[in-house]
């Protein structure tokens, strides 16, 4: 049975009052809102599952589940003009991940990966999968998935948990702070446009100027990162020239970024 997730205090927004489905296990919570989205769930419905099956990942991948993890998705039905920025939809769920993650903490060890990772001190932590689909009945299914108490050992990476952080960590808590932080920043979009999103997502993402490799395809570029443009691209500045990425993996985790981060997080 599907139980209602109230706004923040204050809020005036319906969109805020999610209808949430808790499960013990589900093969994958974003494929029970695709299938949701196409028998014509309405907006606002919610996934939330204690153990995953056969979760998924971005590009494809596989996201392996250590236990007590995050695996939350959302089912959206946006309205037309909400429809004109498609890839606005990664930093709005980002900012509400990293927000719900954080519960109020501010701290430069938790920061956005572009364009929707989250990584504590320079670990990945969490991930999101967003698509989209239905034509005329357009819909759009967010997958929240974040290591809580534990991280998977994956040769050759080094992963983070919400638990190295903080004790609030508790998946029910942890998916219900995610929808308010939703609704919160979809209606600052609607509002403001993607403008005051993007302000917004600066102001949680890695240090500007810390050195990255973006592989687009077998093709690596290395530079320091100069922020994000007008639509979301990602500004590399390679030997003083910049480059806009729209679409490639950012390794993230050079020791150099990492001292960064944990030099600025010094008494957080």
């Amino acid at each position: 049975m599907a139980e209602r997730v109230a706004p923040r205090e204050g809020g005036t927004d319906q969109s805020s009052d999610w209808r949430l489905s808790c499960f013990d296990e589900l093969s994958s919570t974003s494929d029970l809102c695709l299938a949701k989205a196409e028998e014509g769930e309405a907006d606002g419905f919610a996934a939330l599952a204690f153990h995953q099956t056969s979760p998924r990942g971005s590009r494809g991948r596989l996201w392996s589940d250590p236990g007590d993890s995050l695996a939350l998705s959302v089912l959206l039905r946006p309205d037309a003009n909400e429809r004109k920025q498609p890839g606005a939809w990664a930093f709005i769920a980002a900012l509400a991940f990293h927000d719900g993650l954080a519960s109020g903490r501010e701290s430069s060890r938790l920061r956005i990966k572009w364009p929707n990772d989250i990584v504590l001190d320079g670990r990945k932590m969490g991930g999101i999968l967003v698509e989209a689909g239905g034509g005329a009945a357009a819909w759009l299914v967010i997958g929240f998935g974040a290591n809580l108490v534990a991280s998977p050992a994956i040769p050759g990476r080094k992963l983070a948990c919400l638990a190295e952080w903080t004790a609030s960590c508790q998946p029910r808590a942890v998916a219900e702070r995610i929808l308010v932080a939703l609704a919160h920043w979809r209606q600052v979009f609607r509002a403001e446009g993607f403008a005051a999103i993007r302000l917004a997502w600066l102001e949680r993402s890695l240090p500007l100027g810390a050195p990255l490799v973006v592989n687009g395809g077998g093709h690596y570029s290395k530079g320091r990162f100069a922020g994000i443009g007008e639509d979301g691209e990602l500004l590399l500045d390679c030997n003083g020239k910049v480059e806009r990425v729209i679409t490639g993996e950012v390794l993230y985790g050079d020791p150099t970024v990492n001292a960064l981060e944990t030099g600025r997080a010094a008494g957080h």
